[in-house]
């Protein structure tokens, strides 16, 4: 059974930085696509960034692109989500995400199996 777990969220003022981790187990991690993904108050959840098995690919949301940066440690199961250059519009629970093989739209919240519980962001102006 996956077990997704994220930390590292916190309030941070416009322009600042975080660092998201989500920590994985239960299962063999390198076989699994990961993600994230956020949701504000109100809205819909967004697809924020994507990685693959390898760590050889990265996606990410056009709103996101050149200030957040995925990546993933295999050896630790472990993916984190450098976000810079933060903004109010990035607040919202940032959820951790994972995928056996990451084989379908991982842009779509229904490409996911599995979802941690979530990290608040909050960004203030």
């Amino acid at each position: 059974q996956v077990h997704l777990v994220e930390s590292g969220g916190g309030l941070v003022q416009a322009g600042g930085s975080l660092k998201l981790s989500c920590v994985v187990s239960g299962v063999t991690f390198s076989r699994y696509a990961m993600g994230w993904f956020r949701q504000a108050p109100g809205k819909e959840r967004e697809f924020v960034s994507g990685i693959n098995r390898n760590g050889g690919s990265t996606y990410y949301a056009d709103s996101v692109k050149g200030r957040f940066t995925l990546s993933r440690d295999n050896a630790q199961n472990m993916v984190y989500l450098q976000m810079n250059s933060l903004k109010p519009e990035d607040t919202a629970v940032y959820y951790c995400a994972a995928d056996l093989y990451g084989s379908g739209n991982l842009r779509t919240v229904n490409a996911w199996e599995n979802w941690g519980k979530g990290t608040l962001v909050t960004v203030s102006s």
